[in-house]
């Protein structure tokens, strides 16, 4: 079974990430121009604080009327998550969004923020290998 460093090294080398000060306007702003549903949130020693997602922005921000300009990343971000070894399997990863309810996971190798898996990539995983097998 395919790891999650296999997949993670196949990925381009970057972190779609932004500062916690950054407003939600900034952030929305950013998803939309590299495509991605999710920012990494990291504060100015490149150490991992948490993410902010499309959805937290819904719920939290528009939802409730809140000024894009005003609101922060960090008031809006969400810090508790759960995340993977790199040298877990994709199934393992699988099953810790399933249980969690997540679509994405921050991977650590020895406690270092290395990047995110999202369920997108689990399911591109998974095409690439039935690809595999009819090839």
């Amino acid at each position: 079974m395919e790891k999650l460093n296999q997949i993670l090294s196949r990925q381009q080398p970057h972190f779609i990430n932004i500062t916690p000060g950054s407003s939600i306007r900034d952030a929305l702003c950013r998803m939309s121009t590299l495509n991605t549903e999710y920012l990494i949130v990291m504060d100015g020693k490149n150490k991992f604080l948490g993410l902010v997602t499309e959805k937290d922005i819904a719920r939290k921000a528009l939802f409730l009327n809140r000024s894009l300009n005003d609101t922060k990343v960090k008031d809006l971000m969400t810090t508790q998550w759960p995340f993977a070894d790199i040298n877990n399997t994709v199934d393992q990863c699988m099953t810790i969004m399933k249980a969690h309810h997540v679509k994405y996971v921050p991977v650590f190798e020895n406690m270092e923020f290395v990047g995110v898996i999202s369920a997108d990539d689990i399911l591109l995983e998974a095409v690439k290998q039935r690809e595999e097998i009819f090839d």
